[in-house]
């Protein structure tokens, strides 16, 4: 029994050590760099043929029963401006008003389906959309998923032929981010400390079930 105990004991430091210790390589390094960001800088214009490199990893990625029903429109920085006014940046930040002037993206991939949505197409758009925002951070850049927009506005602005999921803006943050380990009934809201976008993450103790 005590050596069952010393062993459990030791499998709580280990992944205690591990969930503590900062990624740097492969996956978990990317998926530690892939921040939702609302604040870009201005001076780095994104070009199409990053967002083009960006969107090809669709051209990869699993989709329920190979439907692949997502379609992709790239606005570069000579269409933003018919983007912005229908976007809605840091929900959970309403008085910061996000993004701050000055700051906003200056390119977009709007997600479009060529079906009647259904829950097999949001799963599509999770898969795509976290694929797509890890390929633009191992680019250098970084990215911000909002489902919350004009719809109509946006379709009207783009001249869209297919209803619009999602509007991903992209480009080269301009913040500050930091990941907070928390409890499973801890705040889970995000916010800002001295500039810095604080992120709260469940630990990885209290993430699986049965210890």
């Amino acid at each position: 029994m005590a050596d069952n105990y010393l062993e459990k004991r030791m499998e709580q430091y280990r992944s205690r050590q591990a969930s503590t210790m900062k990624p740097k390589d492969g996956l978990a390094g990317l998926l530690a760099k892939n921040r939702s960001t609302r604040g870009y800088d201005s001076s780095y214009l994104v070009r199409k043929d990053q967002l083009r490199r960006i969107v090809s990893v669709n051209t990869l990625v699993a989709s329920a029963r190979n439907r692949q029903p997502l379609r992709f429109r790239i606005v570069t920085s000579e269409e933003a401006k018919k983007v912005l006014p229908y976007i809605k940046m840091g929900g959970g930040l309403p008085e910061m008003n996000l993004p701050l002037p000055g700051t906003e993206p200056n390119a977009f991939i709007v997600v479009c389906s060529t079906i009647e949505p259904r829950p097999s197409t949001y799963i599509d758009l999770g898969i795509s959309v976290q694929s797509m925002l890890l390929q633009a951070v191992e680019i250098g850049l970084n990215g911000l998923c909002m489902m919350a927009f004009d719809k109509d506005a946006i379709v009207s602005a783009l001249g869209l032929p297919l209803e619009p999921l999602a509007v991903v803006a992209i480009g080269k943050s301009a913040e500050r981010h930091k990941l907070v380990e928390i409890g499973a009934d801890e705040p889970h809201g995000y916010y800002r400390d001295n500039g810095v976008h604080c992120v709260p993450k469940v630990r990885l103790e209290e993430l699986l079930i049965g210890g």
